[in-house]
């Protein structure tokens, strides 16, 4: 359950951010700390789920939203060209455990998905 994350927070307007885009389900906002030129987080508001896998199984449409908004976004920021990335538990660098994803883009190239 991610309902006391920093990031239920954030929805339950407790921590206040720079809203990019908002629907009925999908919050998003930039990282605070940023891992390329364009890094952006998109969630659902909803704090059921810790990870991808179990918002896939529960609530598919949602997952969906977060792609689409994810899309709208890179249009917006950077030409339509982005990497979309969904960490999944702490070994997989994931460290906030409310599902999310990260939209980055500019200047990234096939060699940086993974450690040198």
């Amino acid at each position: 359950m991610a309902a006391d994350t920093v990031f239920a927070k954030i929805v339950s307007g407790e921590i206040p951010v720079e809203i990019l885009a908002e629907t009925d389900r999908v919050l998003a906002f930039p990282d605070i700390s940023p891992q390329a030129p364009v890094h952006i987080l998109v969630i659902p508001k909803s704090t059921a789920y810790a990870n991808v896998a179990e918002l896939a199984a529960a609530e598919p449409e949602t997952l969906a939203e977060m792609v689409a908004v994810a899309r709208s976004l890179a249009e917006e920021h950077a030409n339509g060209e982005y990497r979309l990335i969904f960490n999944s538990g702490a070994t997989a660098g994931q460290t906030v455990f409310h599902v999310h994803a990260h939209v980055l883009a500019g200047d990234l190239e096939e060699r940086s998905l993974g450690a040198s």
